[in-house]
């Protein structure tokens, strides 16, 4: 597990993607807080050899009894502004970074309630995290030894931007969000740290409390249930990955291979997604589900014509598969391929099975506005507005996006007063 958990931190200076996806499959939250601790206690040392020292503060002391001079006795020592205790990276990063983190996502991409979410994904995010920051900062500390302070100064400046980048790759694998949901959680989660700056002197001696050893002590001895179950999120991930694992040796069992594609899927790791999908489809071809999730992928990467092909399958094995969410996602390929006619009939049927969805409806739209039906146009993207005014609470992370799009299109063809 050394060696792996390892190979992962290492892994992550050049495959972040991979790299993250193998934290949460196989990596260990012990594994990434001792690398905080042991990068952290490097860079505090090896920042001491190239920063100046604070200036020492002293006072002559004169005997009571006698006039002459006494020697110095320094009282004081001025801490330098760089300094930091080596625990305290991690603590930062664990009370403040990562559930501010998980919060700004929470509240952007819409996933559940914030007790829920951080049950389930807190350690997931701290590990991966906590993995980003040690290799980031690692080659900081490792430079301190060989590069002129103002070089030094640049690659710091580069490993922080980097660990902004590795963020990213840990936001969109834990929770699965498109890349503009991650890019703007990734900016926005710079304004909790910004508050701990401005709040740093009561915060810092919160920090120097919660590592006393006495509070650790008590803390583990009442609420050590508690703490152990900050980490059953990950813990039930990778659980849940072997498992699928182990199955997926059945060369019978299809839905273990379609059950690891969707993993791979949620991660954004299209290839692997791909290739479990059609393993699915080989041991079973009447795998419905695989055929319409590589239908889906492959319309994302512009390749209609075995997007077309897949949905055909699904749409001659069930008509009606998930909810006839078929039918949306085959007008809307017929949308990107520009055929106008086909993508109207596809989509006019999905509106008569499923009349409050605003995305069939947006589609609907814009297939009319492409045919040069205006007018029915408009009402298609006023009840795809409407529809999401009216959706349900948990469904409105879906519905928002299909509303302000129905609205900008409705915009343009307003006509000007």
């Amino acid at each position: 597990m050394l060696f792996d958990n390892t190979r992962l931190l290492v892994r992550l200076l050049w495959k972040p993607a991979d790299a993250m996806s193998g934290i949460l499959d196989g990596g260990s939250l012990l594994f990434a807080s001792l690398a905080v601790l042991a990068v952290s206690m490097l860079l505090q040392f090896s920042l001491s050899t190239v920063l100046p020292q604070a200036p020492v503060a002293a006072q002559q002391t004169r005997a009571p009894n006698a006039g002459q001079d006494q020697p110095e006795v320094p009282v004081a020592h001025a801490r330098p502004w760089w300094s930091f205790s080596f625990y305290a990276p991690l603590l930062v990063l664990a009370v403040v970074y990562v559930p501010g983190t998980l919060l700004v996502t929470n509240l952007i991409a819409r996933l559940g309630g914030f007790g829920a979410v951080f049950e389930r994904d807190y350690s997931s995010l701290l590990t991966c995290t906590s993995m980003a920051w040690a290799a980031a900062n690692l080659p900081v500390a490792l430079a301190a030894w060989v590069v002129p302070l103002p070089a030094l100064a640049v690659v710091a400046s580069v490993a922080y931007l980097y660990f902004a980048v590795l963020m990213f790759f840990a936001v969109r694998t834990v929770f699965g969000t498109e890349n503009s949901l991650t890019a703007g959680s990734v900016c926005l989660s710079v304004i909790p740290l910004a508050a701990s700056v401005v709040f740093w002197a009561p915060l810092r001696f919160m920090l120097s409390w919660l590592a006393s050893p006495f509070f650790l002590f008590y803390a583990f001895y009442f609420l050590g249930g508690e703490l152990t179950n900050m980490g059953s999120g990950l813990r039930r991930r990778q659980n849940f990955r072997r498992t699928l694992e182990a199955a997926a040796i059945n060369p019978h069992d299809a839905s273990a291979q379609y059950e690891l594609g969707l993993i791979y899927q949620q991660r954004h790791q299209y290839a692997e997604a791909i290739q479990r999908f059609k393993n699915a489809v080989v041991i079973d071809p009447s795998e419905t589900d695989a055929h319409f999730q590589l239908g889906r992928i492959a319309r994302e990467q512009g390749r209609l014509g075995d997007a077309l092909a897949h949905f055909q399958t699904v749409i001659d094995q069930d008509d009606k598969h998930n909810l006839s969410e078929i039918l949306r996602e085959l007008g809307a390929t017929y949308l990107v391929a520009r055929q106008y006619q086909d993508a109207r009939n596809e989509l006019s049927e999905y509106i008569e099975r499923r009349p409050y969805d605003p995305e069939g409806l947006f589609y609907l739209g814009q297939a009319l506005e492409r045919l040069g039906d205006t007018a029915a146009a408009s009402e298609m993207y006023a009840r795809a507005i409407e529809s999401a005014r009216t959706a349900p609470r948990y469904r409105r992370r879906y519905t928002a996006k299909w509303s302000r799009l129905a609205q900008k299109q409705a915009s343009k063809l307003r006509p000007a007063s």
